[in-house]
């Protein structure tokens, strides 16, 4: 049997991404924005993608660098993919 070993602090991180409320903005369909929970900020912007015929792995590390409060990262990555993202609120 394996037994995965979280920290506090990964659980605390865990329960921030599901709790902590994000706005996601599509740059390139004005108006385009929708609040959603961190664990949903990948999918979101996949099938904004998928609409444009594309698709990028780039779209997990948004979402994890949003989660962890990683900014620097999190707007690198917005800027590849067209979309912005920022915190809404905590639950």
């Amino acid at each position: 049997m394996r037994f995965i070993h979280l920290t506090l602090h990964d659980r605390h991180r865990d329960v921030l991404s599901k709790t902590t409320m994000y706005y996601v903005t599509d740059r390139l369909h004005d108006g385009r924005a929708v609040q959603v929970p961190g664990h949903q900020i990948a999918s979101i912007v996949s099938a904004w993608l998928a609409e444009l015929g594309a698709d990028s792995p780039l779209v997990e590390d948004l979402a994890r660098a949003a989660c962890l409060g990683d900014w620097a990262s999190a707007c690198a990555v917005g800027d590849q993919l067209s979309v912005g993202v920022s915190v809404a609120a905590a639950a």
